[in-house]
């Protein structure tokens, strides 16, 4: 059991979902941390606002953290020392060389930076001359099966001072099919001594404990496994502190659901809010009674009173 202790445990950055509202939720139920969805630094330094919005920190978070991703050694330390810099509340700040989206992968950014090493060396050096705060590497296995290179890069993070990396254990070409390769967290954790955190395919505790007896990582990163699922910090926790966890009922999966529509309206107008809800509501109830068929009805209405009433009716049958 102890090997299993004193191990953080983080929110991916995802695109499109780790908004504030969501973060607050993963920081409830005990995320380490958090991290914003990923921001361009080309779009940082000619302060974009959409951008702008995508690094929006709020007072409530007390664990939130900056992803950035980009190619241009000098755009990379002028978006940090502009824009991140001043942002007392955040500890770390992460960068994305994993990304396999065909438009970042194209323009060279993302995983593809795992190709090109010598300007791996040139970013590393860079984001670590370039703030006080802690620096991770997100990084995939490689580029594809004939380019394995997690290790190259890893060590050099590790050799430009970067505090910490986060493996993805599947290739670009795998994108997010098939299954993530834990042996190559592993081989990293022997190859360097800075912290190592694994990320892929953890979508319960058992994923948890098996993670971390296969790779012996530092920590694991939750990524699609809280989608629909911020509970999972929870359980995950509760677990490491005594050996056993309850899961939520179906009851306060809806509580928690109308909880995020309450918290997003916070931040964002209702018609975005009910638009991007959609698709967490579909999320949280996988799997729940007539699922398919609320997810289907939610998908219609477009106000928040409605949704709220579609969701007591529908709170009453799960627990009739």
């Amino acid at each position: 059991m102890t090997e299993l202790k004193n191990k953080e445990i983080m929110l991916a950055p995802l695109a499109g979902v780790t908004d504030v509202a969501f973060r607050i939720i993963c920081e409830k139920y005990g995320s380490d941390k958090t991290f914003t969805e990923m921001a361009s630094v080309n779009a940082m330094i000619y302060d974009n606002k959409q951008t702008d919005e995508i690094l929006y920190i709020a007072d409530k978070e007390k664990h939130a953290n900056i992803q950035i991703f980009g190619r241009d050694p000098e755009k990379i330390e002028r978006a940090i020392k502009e824009k991140i810099n001043p942002i007392d509340t955040i500890t770390d700040l992460s960068f994305n060389m994993g990304c396999p989206a065909p438009k970042i992968y194209k323009n060279g950014e993302g995983s593809a930076l795992m190709k090109e090493p010598d300007l791996v060396d040139k970013i590393t050096k860079t984001l670590v001359n370039s703030t006080n705060k802690k620096v991770n590497v997100k990084f995939r296995s490689g580029v594809d099966d004939t380019r394995r290179n997690f290790v190259e890069i890893g060590k050099i993070c590790e050799d430009n001072g970067v505090d910490y990396v986060i493996l993805h254990g599947r290739t670009r070409e795998q994108q997010y099919s098939g299954s993530a390769n834990w042996d190559d967290i592993k081989k990293l954790k022997e190859a360097l001594t800075i912290p190592v955190i694994a990320n892929g395919d953890v979508f319960s505790v058992d994923d948890f404990i098996k993670i971390i007896e296969t790779t012996n990582a530092d920590g694991v990163m939750l990524a699609r496994g809280a989608m629909g699922n911020p509970f999972l910090f929870k359980y995950i926790k509760d677990y490491l502190k005594t050996g056993t966890y309850s899961k939520v009922s179906p009851s306060e999966i809806i509580d928690q659901i109308k909880e995020q529509y309450a918290l997003s309206l916070e931040f964002k107008d209702e018609k975005l809010v009910v638009n991007q809800m959609r698709k967490h509501v579909g999320w949280y109830i996988k799997g729940l009674k007539d699922s398919s068929k609320v997810r289907d009805e939610v998908n219609k209405l477009k106000t928040k009173e409605k949704i709220f009433d579609l969701l007591d009716e529908y709170k009453n049958v799960l627990e009739g």
